[in-house]
């Protein structure tokens, strides 16, 4: 690969890492906020609504599709390299978070510290809950990411990058729940229906990210002359 290239190729991939941190962060900031999307009215399966969902769901699959991108283009390790800082960066600006709620606000503050506490003051039980799930459902995400693309020797994007996403957000959202339900953060009554809603809205989003997947891999390799199968090395 030229210079110029390895250069475009290395800044392509800060920009995904920022977007993938960005994401996430603001995942774990708003995700104590719920409501109910209702694209096909009141349905329900097997007695639970669709959609009953925290916000936090909303950014949250843009980052399975950006590490199945640089999965795809960029190899296994730098897909877990951006997981890393993402779990880095979450417990930083959780700590800046709480280190804010304690700051008292003067008289005049546009929000005084009850406000701030109602809104920002996140539960750590909550925040641990949701670092948890997010560390085995990107991982996992990855491994089987990567099971799928050496049995099928690079063939068949769509299987690769569908299955892995069902089977770690299956992941992701049964572990946040339970382990909220678990410390009284949400009462188990909530359980069954946001654990329902919560996998059906990230498998039917999923098959949505399926035809961007394929884009942007094609936008990659047409950009970098790589072969179906070939990932993209980088110098660090």
């Amino acid at each position: 690969m030229k210079g110029s290239d390895q250069q475009v190729a290395y800044r392509a991939y800060l920009f995904l890492g920022a977007l993938f941190i960005t994401s996430l962060v603001v995942s774990n900031l708003i995700f104590q906020k719920f409501f109910y999307w209702k694209p096909f009215g009141d349905a329900e399966v097997f007695g639970a609504p669709l959609f009953e969902l925290s916000v936090g769901i909303l950014p949250y699959p843009i980052t399975f599709l950006i590490t199945d991108l640089i999965s795809e283009i960029y190899g296994r390790k730098k897909a877990n390299q951006v997981v890393t800082a993402g779990i880095f960066a979450s417990f930083f600006s959780m700590g800046i978070v709480l280190l804010a709620n304690h700051a008292p606000a003067i008289a005049n503050s546009p929000v005084d510290d009850a406000v701030f506490s109602q809104v920002f003051a996140l539960s750590p039980v909550a925040v641990l809950a949701s670092m948890l799930a997010y560390l085995f459902a990107q991982y996992i995400d990855i491994a089987i990411y990567h099971f799928w693309k050496r049995l099928t020797n690079g063939r068949y994007l769509w299987l690769r990058n569908n299955f892995s996403t069902f089977s770690s957000q299956i992941v992701d959202t049964f572990t946040v729940i339970c382990l909220l339900c678990t410390f009284g953060v949400l009462p188990w009554s909530a359980f069954y229906g946001l654990f329902v809603s919560g996998v059906i809205f990230k498998i039917f989003i999923a098959f949505l990210d399926t035809p961007f997947l394929y884009l942007f891999v094609y936008i990659f390799r047409r950009r970098f002359g790589l072969a179906p199968n070939e990932e993209m090395p980088l110098d660090f």
